[in-house]
């Protein structure tokens, strides 16, 4: 009895390297000693956050400002396992990403959002080593944001701009809903009708033409693209960087979000990266 339980503990011993050796071993993870992590950046109610690839350290970065739809935060789209898909892609990419606050939920591309969204873009840029380069993102309302701060006058230059089911024209989304026209009317401290300086598809006609990606479906019910996104591919289009990808589907829907997208958006970044010439003076990294 004793004799059998060895053998049979020797049999077993040998199965287990015999398996031992038919399977490889789990492939080593290059993961940093210390990974990345968002932080928070401007104001304690409504922060924004910011995270830098740990390539940053030996190659300058460019920085992607993504600004958020209606209703939703900065915070938000840094816990949304859909938006993680784009931003984990941009910065596998060598893009640092601030998701902005963009001064609250509904500040629509307000230009006192905007102000504050210069503030935090100067306090981001001294938190990695900055290559000097900008670009922007909107997600639905956050097209007007995204927009306004490639426009002249805006506190930071942008050299490329990427919309994903993007307002643009102010006028229109005021004149949609009440409730969109009570938000816009808080958020630019006016009533009754819109003057059309404040409106950055109106500024766009005579502004410097951008780069722009804009990624749009023709079934979209909640922002209409033939009179937002694709007026503005009208001005911006005539620019040779100039790109339309056409989904389908709902509102914002899940074909936004998905890795494929997000290679779009690096490639187009990373595109216009390498043509931009960088500028001769970049803010230092200060120690924090």
């Amino acid at each position: 009895m004793k004799r059998a339980a060895v053998l049979l503990f020797s049999v077993l011993c040998a199965a287990s390297v015999s398996a031992g050796a038919l399977t490889p071993p789990p492939p080593s993870l290059d993961i940093p000693a210390t990974p990345p992590a968002w932080v928070s950046l401007g104001a304690p109610d409504a922060p924004s956050w910011l995270q830098a690839p740990a390539t940053c350290a030996a190659r300058p970065c460019s920085l992607v400002v993504v600004s958020h739809p209606r209703g939703q935060s900065a915070e938000r789209l840094r816990d949304s396992p859909q938006v993680g898909v784009l931003t984990s892609t941009l910065l596998q990419g060598g893009f640092a990403v601030l998701l902005s606050s963009d001064g609250g939920p509904a500040t629509w591309g307000s230009p006192a959002a905007l102000s504050e969204l210069g503030a935090t873009h100067a306090a981001a840029t001294r938190r990695f080593a900055w290559n000097g380069r900008t670009f922007a993102l909107g997600l639905s309302m956050g097209g007007l944001m995204a927009l306004r701060s490639a426009l002249p006058g805006a506190p930071y230059p942008v050299s490329g701009l990427a919309l994903i089911d993007a307002w643009v024209d102010l006028d229109q989304a005021y004149g949609t809903a009440v409730t969109r026209r009570t938000e816009i009317q808080t958020a630019y401290t006016v009533s009754g009708a819109l003057p059309a300086a404040l409106n950055p598809l109106v500024a766009a006609q005579t502004a410097p033409r951008q780069p722009l990606l804009t990624v749009f479906s023709e079934e979209d019910q909640t922002v209409p693209h033939a009179t937002n996104s694709a007026r503005l591919f009208e001005v911006f289009g005539r620019h040779p960087d100039s790109v339309q990808l056409r989904v389908s589907g709902a509102h914002l829907g899940g074909n936004r979000f998905t890795p494929e997208l997000g290679a779009h958006l690096a490639a187009f970044f990373g595109r216009l990266e390498a043509r931009t010439p960088a500028p001769t003076e970049v803010p230092m990294l200060r120690s924090r």
